[in-house]
């Protein structure tokens, strides 16, 4: 999905196939038809969920399923991606909407959905060249991620259908025991005691849940597809781990790949987000930013950093167990245990007030 669609779909040979004689005959039977002109391909960028683009009844439409293998518990949802991107459409326009859940892992392994298809520039870890080097187009990403976030905090979701969404009540705490057991599951030999010891911070500082909000729970650039000609938000996707809960846990896992240029090695070698080019704000001023778009209290933020940070961490760990454990040999995945052990050691820095 980026600026040149063409640009952003893997070759043939190097994409996951699919059984797309089943995917047309479950389709036929809810009164879809799976075109074959243009045939369907998968799109290059992502490391988890697998999308590919297809066409449906004449239309262009993204078929989304979990990654190959065993999956972290709570993540790659397509049931409850679907009955968020079914209703939000109607509250919130940069979301596509979800236009089919086959819930049968028999058709393709795992259950998928049919979503929308919204082209567009998708912006990865560098700049694209027209927009590298200029300060104003790191100003305005900075501006267009953090209205983009507030105003799906800003969704009144009773209207809507998604009042039932998630536990709100309990959120932070089920968050952090969460994270510190899946931490412990895919730690690296030798880190049990930062671990240890960052967990131990979060259940000090731990803060009372704020008042509930829509959650996308992975918001970041690459989950942002923009109108290149001004960088308008035309669409957030990646939404199957939505849920109802503090709004201040989405801003940080956004600031968890914000980075500064002075960031230790690890937070550049994830390569996620170029915020440290000309022109984007520092994560302080980010802060400050959310908050004046919001009127939210964010006096107490630090522990919200940790904890998106600590997650982070814990994500590229669980991805380098993945190398680890033989259960991908997609080369990416090498470096990721280093990645995510660098990124345990800054967030340790962070709870200690020696970093931001």
């Amino acid at each position: 999905m980026s600026q040149d669609p063409e640009a952003d779909l893997r070759l043939a040979a190097d994409s996951v196939p699919l059984d797309w004689t089943r995917v047309r005959t479950h389709l036929a039977a809810h009164g879809l038809r799976l075109d074959d002109d243009p045939p369907p391909r998968q799109f290059a960028g992502g490391l988890a969920n697998l999308n590919y683009r297809i066409g449906i009844d004449g239309r262009p439409a993204v078929l989304r399923r979990p990654p190959l293998g065993p999956v972290p518990p709570g993540s790659h949802d397509m049931a409850r991606e679907h009955r968020i991107l079914s209703r939000l459409a109607d509250a919130l326009p940069v979301a596509p909407r979800s236009l089919h859940l086959c819930a049968d892992p028999e058709v393709v392994g795992a259950p998928f959905q049919i979503l929308e298809y919204r082209p567009g520039l998708v912006i990865r870890a560098t700049m694209p060249p027209p927009l590298a080097g200029r300060p104003e187009a790191g100003a305005r990403l900075s501006e267009v991620l953090l209205e983009t976030l507030a105003a799906i905090h800003a969704v009144d979701t009773g209207p809507i259908g998604l009042d039932d969404l998630g536990r709100p009540q309990g959120f932070l705490g089920r968050a952090v025991g969460g994270w510190r057991k899946r931490g412990l599951a895919a730690m690296e030999d030798g880190t049990e005691p930062v671990h240890r010891e960052v967990g131990a911070w979060l259940e000090r500082h731990e803060r009372p849940d704020g008042p509930p909000a829509l959650l996308h729970n992975d918001f970041k650039l690459d989950n942002l597809i923009l109108d290149p000609r001004d960088l308008a938000a035309v669409a957030v996707v990646d939404w199957d781990q939505g849920t109802r809960g503090d709004p201040l846990f989405d801003l940080a896992t956004l600031l968890s790949y914000w980075v500064h240029p002075d960031d230790p090695p690890a937070m550049h070698d994830m390569a996620q987000m170029p915020a440290d080019q000309p022109g984007f704000l520092t994560r302080t001023q980010a802060v400050e930013r959310y908050a004046a778009l919001t009127g939210r209290d964010v006096s107490d933020f630090l522990f919200y950093r940790v904890l998106g940070m600590y997650k982070l961490a814990v994500i590229f760990l669980q991805l380098g167990l993945r190398w680890r454990t033989g259960a991908t040999t997609d080369p990416r995945y090498a470096a990721f245990t280093g990645i995510g052990s660098g990124i345990l050691d800054f967030t340790f820095e962070i709870a200690q007030g020696r970093a931001f």
